[in-house]
């Protein structure tokens, strides 16, 4: 057996034609055999020819000590990494073509850089022809859902689960009402709920980051309809041993039960909010695929307004036919029926998204001390995920969009609600143009859901964004305008001053949708329901200090300071959004690398 030294010689590697050319090597044997390249984690190279051309890869500087053993090999036959066994002894020789194989010692790579897959070689070698979309096959695309089945399972899903939840939402203060004509009972289990879901919001989000997608919504499911069962049960108790005041009910231990089962259904039903809303939608739709993901959020807004509509009309005519127990009882069923067959299209979700649902959120490479992700400790549990659910706030990568949301909320009384109600209420206006008001600002809502699609279609995402926001503060900033003049009392100016309200809801529900569509392309979906519910609370917090401020000055002659505070805190969240978008960071750039605004 022949054993050559070679000394000094360059090697030159072509990546996909794979060849050695020898430039100074003595060969003292013609024979060919099996050539042996051991690196230091003793891989094989398969060389198809002997020679390579000069423009290939090589490495410079390159001073080998090897040797060459078994000089023959077969161009007929080339051996794979799984073909090869684990010792080849030195007596094998094979007799056909030859062509050296060359043993490389892991010291010989001294201070030279095996950079073989740079980005020129890659694109000359490999991809030399690229397959580029037309502007309308990339519309297409962007607008194709990642898995359509799976995601029509899952608006069912959701239809079955905000009808019951909206007819609850409205059936609750309606039936507490009907017992004393005090709001008092009302505001405590209001505000305790605000309480529970500042405090509870992280937990919750931190506990459904780590669980498995699908057991998790199922269980918050039940744990939804369980609490809402119970506070039917409670309320209907109330009905039948009613007290003779309001002061009383507080006392009454139905009312504790009721005030923890209500705080309780709320905090299930943001939490499985959140999920669907940052987390399910984007695995349905496709973070990548723009269109497709803004269609999908403005289904689920037009889902949830209808099933608003729909559940408050329903419980309605209801309790104008029937007594508060007769009704409770029906919706206790209706919450029993739906209850599996929401667990029922959760389950075909999945399975027509073929398991997506069940993917990881992160990699165990992603998942890293407890500090950074992992569960803490049950000791300190409630506090540390409360510090991490406040902590990843504020470092998310899309801070600006979700303040934006944030300080939208401290909008209080330029929106349709109960201080605006109040408002209209005291200047004498009709009750049919109330109503009629509060139903226009709900059509605004569902017209919205058409029209983000087209304005992220038209200006992008993030552009989507601010004109939603600008529209809103310019129609607010001239209805405040409108009410300092003082022609209030004339029914003109005042149905122009509810006209523009009713637009600026245009821009409202608008950047309401594309917002949700910002925070779900740059918050990770293994922080979606951590990060998602920290700003529930954050929201909360601003709609409960709102509050507070409304009923230090409840007159209303102190509606124009309010209507002022409303107005800047729209005003704020446009500036806010407008200088995170003309002021991109690095990384901006690269979570919305396929929007109009970052593509050369």
């Amino acid at each position: 057996m022949a054993i050559v030294a070679v000394t000094n010689s360059q090697l030159s590697f072509n990546l996909f034609n794979l060849s050695v050319t020898r430039r100074e090597a003595s060969i003292s044997r013609q024979a060919a055999s099996r050539i042996r390249h051991r690196f230091s984690s003793s891989r094989w190279l398969n060389l198809n020819s002997p020679s390579t051309t000069t423009h290939s890869y090589s490495f410079r500087s390159f001073k080998s000590r090897c040797s060459i053993t078994n000089t023959d090999v077969q161009f007929n036959h080339v051996a794979t990494e799984d073909e090869v066994p684990e010792d080849i002894s030195a007596t094998e020789i094979s007799c056909c073509c030859s062509i050296p194989i060359v043993q490389l010692k892991p010291d010989v790579l001294e201070t030279e850089s095996l950079s073989i897959l740079t980005g020129d070689t890659y694109v000359d070698s490999l991809l030399t022809t690229l397959p580029v979309l037309s502007e309308e096959e990339q519309q297409a695309l962007a607008a194709t859902p990642a898995h359509p089945e799976g995601l029509y399972a899952f608006y069912a899903s959701c239809l079955a689960g905000n009808l019951v939840e909206q007819l609850w939402n409205f059936a609750l203060p309606s039936a507490i009402a009907l017992l004393h004509p005090s709001l008092l009972p009302v505001a405590v289990i209001c505000f305790f709920t605000k309480l529970v879901i500042i405090v509870g919001g992280p937990l919750v989000g931190k506990l459904m980051d780590h669980s498995p997608r699908v057991p998790s919504y199922i269980f918050l499911n039940i744990v939804q309809a369980a609490a809402q069962l119970l506070s039917a049960a409670m309320i209907i108790h109330a009905h039948m041993v009613s007290s003779a005041s309001a002061s009383s009910v507080l006392r009454h231990p139905w009312f504790a039960v009721l005030v923890l089962a209500g705080a309780i259904e709320r905090l299930s039903g943001v939490a499985l909010g959140v999920a669907m809303e940052r987390d399910w939608v984007v695995l349905l739709a496709g973070i990548n695929r723009p269109i497709a993901l803004a269609q999908a959020n403005a289904v689920l807004n037009r889902i949830d307004l209808l099933c608003e509509i729909a559940g408050t009309l329903l419980f309605g005519i209801l309790l104008s036919k029937y007594d508060p127990v007769t009704c409770l009882k029906f919706a206790a069923s209706l919450m029993m029926g739906s209850l599996p067959v929401m667990i029922s299209l959760t389950w075909l979700t999945n399975k027509l998204s073929t398991g997506v649902l069940d993917r990881a959120r992160c990699s165990q490479s992603c998942c890293r001390t407890s500090d950074e992700g992992q569960l803490p400790d049950a000791d300190n549990f409630g506090l540390e995920a409360i510090k991490l659910g406040w902590r990843e706030y504020v470092q998310q990568p899309v801070l600006p969009a979700s303040l934006a949301c944030v300080l939208l909320y401290f909008n209080v009384v330029l929106t349709p609600g109960s201080l605006m109600t109040a408002f209209l209420t005291q200047r004498g206006l009709n009750p049919s143009v109330i109503g009629s008001f509060s139903g226009l600002c709900a059509f605004m809502g569902v017209a919205a859901t058409f029209l983000s699609a087209t304005l992220v279609r038209r200006f992008g995402i993030l552009k989507a964004g601010a004109v939603g926001l600008i529209f809103q503060a310019s129609l607010l900033t001239i209805a405040v305008a409108v009410y300092q003049s003082g022609s209030l009392s004339q029914k003109g100016p005042l149905l122009f001053f509810l006209c523009l309200i009713v637009l600026s809801r245009l821009g409202h529900m608008s950047y309401d949708i594309v917002g949700a569509q910002i925070l779900q392309t740059g918050i990770p979906s293994s922080k979606a329901n951590l990060i998602g519910t920290t700003e529930i609370s954050v929201a909360s917090l601003a709609e409960s200090v709102m509050l507070g401020v409304a009923i230090i000055a409840n007159d209303v002659s102190h509606f124009g300071f309010l209507a002022m505070l409303s107005l800047l805190s729209v005003v704020g969240a446009s500036w806010m959004f407008c200088q995170w978008l003309l002021n991109p960071t690095e990384e901006q750039r690269n979570l919305f690398s396929f929007d109009p605004q970052f593509q050369l």
